[in-house]
Order: C-alpha cells, then structure tokens, then sequence
C-alpha cells in the first residue's frame, strides 16, 4: 500500500468531523439545538408599542366611548387603565394568566364561538394574538 493510498481515509475522516462540527456549529447559532443554560431570552412585549396599536387596529371600533362595545360590556380600550377595569362584569385581565385571562379567552376563540372578538370583522392575526398573550403572561405591565 502507498503512502497517499493510507492518508486518504484519513483525510476522508477529518472532513467528515470538520464537517459534523460546522453543521452543530451552525445548528447552535442557528438556536435548532438549545443547550442547558443557552436558553433563549424571551422579548418583552411592551404596552405602549406592541398592545395598543393592536387594540387601535382591531377593537376600537367597538370599544371607544360610545361604541357598541363599551356600551354592551362596559369595556372601554382606550387607555391601559380603562382596559385594566375590565367590564361591568369585572376585570378582563388577569396579569401573569394568558391562559386564564377572559381578554385572552375571547381573542383566542376558547370560549363561546359567537363572542370571539372582533365580531363581525377580520379576526386578529395569530402573531397579533400571540402578542397580546405574551403581555398578559408577562404581568400586563402599563410599558
């Protein structure tokens, strides 16, 4: 056997572990492989630049000062406050319980179909409602 004859497997393995390396590497970077302690941070969602321009888009037409909404419900979204009041029938939010907040339920379609909000027109894009989640979960923090 000649000498480039036996280098070859060799150099055969060496590219094969290069290779496995680059592709973990880039498999880490990349956050396909989470290892302990490189968690990913979770975003902040914050009020004023994520949640109220939500509401705007899609529940103020319903829930502004003499809406149908605010009206049938008494939930007037105008404000961080006024959406932390809640409805006449209590509070909508419950800070740090996406899963349990009715705002979230309603959004969600978890409860009777034919109160999901937005009645009647587009429903909300599931980042959007995703979002609002995260908020709530967050602690429903007025930032």
């Amino acid at each position: 056997m000649n000498t480039v004859e036996h280098r070859r497997p060799e150099r055969t393995r060496t590219l094969r572990a290069s290779r496995w390396l680059f592709g973990l590497a880039v498999a880490v970077v990349g956050g396909a492989i989470m290892l302990p302690g490189c968690g990913q941070r979770e975003v902040q969602v914050s009020f004023s630049k994520d949640v109220m321009p939500i509401l705007q888009a899609s529940c103020h037409e319903c829930h502004l000062p003499g809406g149908k909404g605010t009206t049938e419900s008494g939930l007037l979204l105008d404000s961080y406050e006024n959406l932390m009041k809640g409805t006449k029938f209590g509070p909508v939010v419950k800070p740090g319980n996406g899963l349990g907040s009715p705002f979230n339920q309603v959004l969600e379609g978890r409860v009777d179909k034919s109160i999901r909000m937005p009645h009647g027109g587009t429903q909300i894009f599931e980042s959007k409602v995703k979002t609002l989640r995260a908020w709530v979960d967050q602690g429903a923090k007025n930032n």
